[in-house]
């Protein structure tokens, strides 16, 4: 967002006070020197237009088609989201009815009709998790949501959405020999009903669409439209807002006098100095549906099933440690590409100052070398340093890739800066993670091949374990994403 439209930041036409200002950031879960400084060095991004369509897709996070366009930079493509992403999560304060359902519906055409469906605009998602579905007449071991909820097509007794857990190598009860350096937070998996996402390229948008959701606000847009009718029934539990530009969070970062900030490369959207939005890196939306396409389809769902164009997000936040990822001198520019995407062999060179603005390139090719890349980087003899590693992407590739090649994903991450969870209530900075699959099992596979510890007991060092180290994961749920014509409280209906 340009500095020069936060005159009007209030979303309804009024100037922007210091008492709506603060109410803004409070909002959208940050400190009001965040918002300030995110609305002040964010830039407005030139996008191309795109046409307007009759209907939206049935796949509620399917936006590719709407803008942004793919950009080509250093030899490798990528797509560069919305700038803005929030994740509120929200309560019930009792189960819905019929009438809810359809009182939820009303507001969400309402949005829609106010806000166009871009990057201008707002893309909203909604997502429900299992203790929505345990609100339903027999809860999950019921007749409704065995009927509707897919199961997997391997294991027909497992839903397709199950409760996420503990990773690897998070700090948890169940791992008592995982420590952190800096962020020693013990996991929690939350227990949120639903799952609001909303993306745009203007932070007011995203402020405004959530104040008039959860009410009292009567106005989105600037215009008068009455009050969504939910306020009553939506608690909220959590607003958590990510930022995904080129360059923006190495200017958060001397914006707040981070002490490695000049080693954050400038041309990078994420705090770890890579871009991660490779297009080749993420699947389209229908392989990561319960439906699934012709490369995959590891779901019961057919054609025309309530569920079928649904898919399960994974909602995680992580504290991330930069003061240890860029440690000089052990830190350098090759041994983070190796952490990040493949040790054998680097995708790029680095310059031979490995840290000033990130020591090399931030555009790094996103290759797939197969499913068995990882065990020969366990291995070490080939790497680049002729010692064992395990990387973050090669780990993934593990169980990430249909057969064919296709990547069966979509990440809704970016990056974060706000004092959520910090032991000693400071901003630092986070990692906003959400990623589509086609189910929980499909996630709590590629979450243990990031880990990959099983090649860690071959002789991996610690300092060779991908980025692992660096992240504090603190909070993880699951949800289920219906598809559109069935997004407002599904199954009420039936109940």
């Amino acid at each position: 967002m340009r500095a020069d439209t936060r005159d009007d930041a209030a979303g309804d036409g009024r100037p922007l006070t210091r008492r709506t200002f603060l109410q803004r950031a409070a909002g959208l879960g940050l400190a009001a020197s965040t918002l300030g400084a995110l609305d002040l060095l964010a830039l407005a991004p030139v996008r191309d237009a795109v046409a307007t369509k009759s209907s939206l897709p049935e796949i509620q996070f399917q936006i590719e088609r709407y803008g942004p366009r793919p950009i080509r930079a250093e030899g490798v493509t990528a797509r560069m989201p919305p700038v803005y992403t929030a994740f509120a999560t929200f309560a019930l304060r009792r189960t819905p009815t019929p009438a809810d359902q359809a009182t939820l519906a009303d507001a969400l055409k309402k949005i829609e009709s106010s806000y166009p469906f871009s990057p201008s605009g707002v893309f909203m998602t909604i997502a429900y998790g299992i203790p929505y579905f345990e609100r339903l007449p027999g809860g999950m071991a019921g007749a409704l949501v065995a009927s509707h909820v897919p199961r997997l097509l391997a294991e027909q007794q497992r839903y397709v959405l199950e409760e996420a857990v503990p990773g690897p190598t998070d700090v948890s009860p169940q791992n008592p020999d995982v420590a952190k350096l800096r962020f020693q937070v013990p996991v929690q998996i939350e227990a949120n009903d639903v799952l609001v996402t909303v993306r745009s390229d203007s932070s007011a948008n995203i402020d405004d669409v959530l104040a008039w959701l959860a009410g009292p606000a009567t106005t989105l847009a600037g215009a008068n439209v009455g009050p969504s009718g939910l306020e009553g029934l939506l608690e909220a539990t959590s607003r958590r807002l990510s930022f995904t530009q080129a360059g923006l969070p190495r200017k958060v970062a001397e914006e707040a006098r981070l002490d490695y900030a000049e080693m954050i490369n400038p041309a990078s959207p994420m705090w770890m100095g890579f871009v991660s939005q490779q297009v080749g890196s993420s699947g389209p939306a229908p392989i990561t549906t319960f439906a699934g396409n012709r490369s995959a389809k590891l779901t019961t769902a057919r054609g025309r099933d309530y569920f079928n164009h649904g898919s399960i997000v994974h909602l995680s936040h992580a504290i991330i440690d930069l003061e240890q990822f860029y440690a000089r001198p052990s830190e350098t520019y090759a041994r983070r590409e190796a952490a990040m995407f493949s040790a054998d062999p680097l995708p790029r060179q680095g310059n031979a100052d490995q840290y000033s603005d990130g020591g090399g390139p931030a555009f790094v090719p996103n290759v797939f070398n197969g499913v068995q890349q990882a065990e020969r980087e366990a291995e070490g003899s080939t790497t680049f340093d002729r010692q064992p590693h395990i990387a973050h992407t090669t780990a993934l590739q593990r169980s990430s890739r249909a057969p064919d090649r296709t990547p069966m994903h979509i990440r809704a991450d970016g990056p974060g800066f706000d004092s959520l969870d910090v032991p000693d209530g400071s901003e630092q900075p986070k990692l906003h993670f959400a990623i589509y699959v086609p189910t929980a099992d499909f996630f709590a596979a590629m979450r243990r091949n990031q880990a990959s510890t099983d090649l860690v007991q071959r002789g991996v060092p610690e300092q060779n374990q991908g980025i692992e180290r660096f992240l504090t994961a603190t909070r993880r749920q699951n949800f289920l994403v219906p598809p559109r014509r069935n997004r407002a409280f599904p199954l009420t209906e039936l109940a």
